[in-house]
C-alpha cells in the first residue's frame, strides 16, 4: 500500500450549518464562521454549503447568503455549494448570484449543482410551484447556466450581469448514476454524496470515468467524495461522538428529525435491531476513529476507488471536539 498517497489529495469541507439542540440558526453561522477560518488556516481547499429545505436541524437553506458570509470572513480558502439545488432556481437567477459572489471574491467561488430538490416533495411543491417536475431540465439548465456564464451571450437578450465572463468552476454533484452520465458527457468535475447515499457511490463513480470527454474545462475525470468524519485522540471517544450523525440518521430513516442531539453512551438504547442496520448502512462511507485508524482506512478507500479529493462532513455536538477533529483530521493528509 503506498503510504504517501493522502499527500497529494486535496481535502474539503461539506458544512449543512447543523443547528444544536437548545440553539438557533443564529448560534449556527458564527460557529460555521470559525470553523472555515480554521480549515484555512489548515490547508483545507475548499467549504461548501449543501442546500436544504424544511429540516430543523439544517440552516444552510440560503445557500448563496452564507457562501458570501463565509468569503467575506475568509481569504484563501475556496467556498461555495454542494450543491445549488438547480431545478429549485432559474438559472439566470443562479448566474446573477454567483456572478455577484465570484465579482466579491475572485477565483475562490465553486457552483456545484444537483438535480434533487434537497427537501421532500411537499416542500418541492412549495418551492417549485407549476415547475415541479424541473428536474427533467437538468441538463438542458446546466447549459443555460453555461452560456449566461460566457463571453459569447453579450448579444443575447438575455444576459447575467453579473455572472457574463467570470471564470466560476461549475461542479455535478449526484446520489444516484443520472447526474454521472451527465458530469462525463460535458468533460465537468463530479462530487458524489456518498456521505448518505452509499448504494450507487462505486456504481456512479464508475460510469464518469468510463465515458468522460474531455472538454475546456477538465481534461480526466475529477471525482470528490463526500465521507461522514469523526476523529478523537482514541477510537472510543470518536466512537462516542459519532452516536450523535448516528442519531440524526436515525431520524431520517424514521420521519423523526429533530436538531442534532448530544452523543448517548449506548446507541442499542435508542435504536432497534432494524434501525441499526439501515442507519449502518447509510454511513457505508464515514471513517470515525484515532487519526492512525483513519489514516489507513481513508488510504484505502482513496486508492480503491480512485478518487481525487475528500470532502469531509462532521456531524459532533460538541463545537469544540468538532474543531480539534477537524485538527486531526487534516494532519493525516501530511
Amino acid at each position: 500500500m503506498n503510504e504517501a498517497v493522502l499527500k497529494n489529495i486535496p481535502y474539503s469541507i461539506l458544512d449543512l450549518a447543523t443547528v444544536l439542540d437548545g440553539e438557533t440558526p443564529a448560534d449556527t453561522f458564527p460557529k460555521s464562521l470559525e470553523l472555515a477560518r480554521q480549515s484555512e488556516s489548515l490547508g483545507y481547499t475548499r467549504y461548501w454549503f449543501a442546500e436544504h429545505h424544511n429540516m430543523a436541524s439544517v440552516a444552510s437553506s440560503a445557500t448563496a447568503v452564507l457562501i458570501g458570509y463565509i468569503a467575506n470572513g475568509t481569504k484563501t480558502i475556496r467556498v461555495g455549494s454542494g450543491g445549488i439545488m438547480l431545478p429549485n432556481h432559474a438559472p439566470l437567477i443562479v448566474a446573477e448570484q454567483f456572478g455577484t459572489l465570484a465579482s466579491l471574491y475572485p477565483n475562490r467561488i465553486d457552483l456545484g449543482l444537483g438535480r434533487a430538490p434537497g427537501t421532500d416533495q411537499v416542500t418541492a411543491m412549495a418551492i417549485r410551484g407549476e415547475n415541479f417536475n424541473a428536474a427533467h431540465n437538468f441538463p438542458k439548465d446546466v447549459e443555460r447556466l453555461q452560456r449566461l456564464f460566457s463571453k459569447e451571450n453579450r448579444d443575447s437578450n438575455v444576459r447575467a450581469i453579473p455572472g457574463e465572463g467570470l471564470d466560476i468552476p461549475i461542479w455535478i454533484l449526484g446520489s444516484s448514476t443520472d447526474s454521472a452520465r451527465l458530469a462525463a458527457e460535458k468533460g465537468l468535475p463530479y462530487a458524489f454524496a456518498s456521505h448518505f447515499a452509499p448504494t450507487y457511490f462505486e456504481q456512479a463513480i464508475g460510469i464518469y470515468k468510463a465515458n468522460f470527454k474531455p472538454s475546456q474545462y477538465l481534461k480526466e475525470p475529477y471525482i470528490i467524495a463526500c465521507v461522514n468524519v469523526v476523529v478523537a485522540d482514541t477510537n472510543e471517544e470518536a466512537e462516542r461522538l459519532s452516536n450523535s450523525v448516528k442519531q440524526m440518521f436515525l431520524g431520517v430513516i424514521t420521519g423523526k428529525r429533530s436538531l442534532l442531539k448530544p452523543p448517548v453512551d449506548d446507541m442499542d438504547d435508542v435504536w432497534s435491531v432494524y434501525e441499526k442496520e439501515a442507519v449502518e448502512q447509510m454511513l457505508t462511507y464515514s471513517f470515525m476513529g484515532n487519526p492512525e485508524t483513519l489514516k489507513e482506512k481513508l488510504n484505502s478507500f482513496v486508492q480503491y476507488y480512485g478518487v481525487n479529493e475528500v470532502m469531509a462532513t462532521s456531524h459532533i455536538f460538541d463545537f469544540e471536539a468538532k474543531l480539534y477533529s477537524n485538527k486531526l483530521f487534516s494532519t493525516i493528509f501530511a
